[in-house]
C-alpha cells in the first residue's frame, strides 16, 4: 500500500489565496496518494489507470526531464518541485509529425497522486483550481522562455542564460555568487539547450575560463552579472541548435 500525504503541507504555495479556516480544512482534506521514483529512466503507463480522468502528478520533491525528439533533433524540459505531469500522454500519439518523447529521473523524485477523489474534495475549494492552472501556465511560459534562449546562436550564450534561468528557481545566494544544486550532466545540458553533447561541454570550458561559471560535484555556481544582449565576438563559439546525440 502505497503512503499517503497532506499536499497543501507540502506544496503550501498551492493555498495562498485560502483564507485560515479554509486552509486548514482543505489541508486535511486534499491527501493524496504519494509514489516515489529512483532515478534513470521513467514510464508512467503502470500508474496512469490509477489518475483515470484526474488532474495528474504533483511533483513534491525531485528532479526529472522530459525530452522530445524528431528526425534526429532533440529537446527538453527541466521539471521539479511544484509542477503539474501527465507523463502518460504521448504527444507522438496524436501529432503528424512523427515525436519521441521520454522521461528521466535524475534525482529521487516524490510525486502526489492528483486522480479523481482528490480532484472531488480539492473542487470544494475554487482557489485550488486556479492555483493548479498557473501550475500548468508557468510550464508553458518556461518553454516559451526555453525556446528564446535556444535560439541564441552561440551555446555558450545559451549555457550562460540557461543557468541564470535555473538560478531564479532553484538557486541560493551567496557572498561570492550564486549557487545551483542541481544534478545536471553535460547530456543533459546538452538536450535542454538543443545541442550535441561535445559542444555543451566545450561550451562549459569556455564560460568556466572567463569565470562565470564553475562546477563543484552537483552544484553549479554562478559569478558576476547575467548575460546581456550579446557577448563579444571572441568569446563566441559557432553552433547552431542540433540534436544532443552523439
Amino acid at each position: 500500500m502505497r503512503p499517503a500525504c497532506r499536499v497543501l503541507e507540502e506544496d503550501p504555495d498551492l493555498c495562498a489565496g485560502l483564507d485560515e479556516a479554509d486552509r486548514r480544512r482543505a489541508t486535511r482534506d486534499c491527501q493524496a496518494t504519494e509514489i516515489r521514483l529512483s532515478p534513470g529512466l521513467w514510464s508512467a503507463e503502470a500508474v496512469s489507470d490509477a489518475i483515470g480522468h484526474g488532474i495528474g502528478f504533483l511533483v513534491l520533491t525531485g528532479l526529472l526531464t522530459r525530452r522530445v525528439q524528431t528526425d534526429g533533433r532533440a529537446g527538453a524540459e527541466l521539471l521539479g518541485e511544484g509542477d503539474l505531469l501527465r507523463p502518460w500522454e504521448d504527444d507522438g500519439a496524436i501529432s503528424t509529425v512523427p515525436l519521441d518523447a521520454s522521461w528521466r529521473v535524475l534525482a529521487p523524485t516524490r510525486v502526489a497522486v492528483l486522480d479523481l477523489r482528490f480532484a472531488a474534495r480539492a473542487a470544494a475549494y475554487p482557489e485550488l483550481i486556479g492555483a493548479f492552472a498557473d501550475r500548468a501556465l508557468r510550464r508553458a511560459r518556461n518553454l516559451a522562455a526555453n525556446m528564446a534562449i535556444v535560439h541564441q546562436p552561440r551555446v555558450d550564450v545559451r549555457l550562460h542564460m540557461l543557468f541564470w534561468r535555473l538560478a531564479d528557481r532553484w538557486g541560493t545566494v551567496h557572498v561570492d555568487g550564486v549557487r545551483i544544486n542541481l544534478p545536471l550532466t553535460h547530456e543533459a545540458l546538452s538536450d535542454l539547450v538543443a545541442a550535441r553533447r561535445p559542444t555543451v561541454s566545450t561550451a562549459l570550458s569556455e564560460l568556466s575560463q572567463r569565470g562565470v561559471l564553475e562546477r563543484a560535484g552537483d552544484t553549479w555556481c554562478l559569478y558576476g552579472d547575467p548575460p546581456g544582449d550579446s557577448l563579444p565576438p571572441d568569446q563566441a563559439l559557432d553552433a547552431s541548435p542540433s540534436g544532443s546525440l552523439s
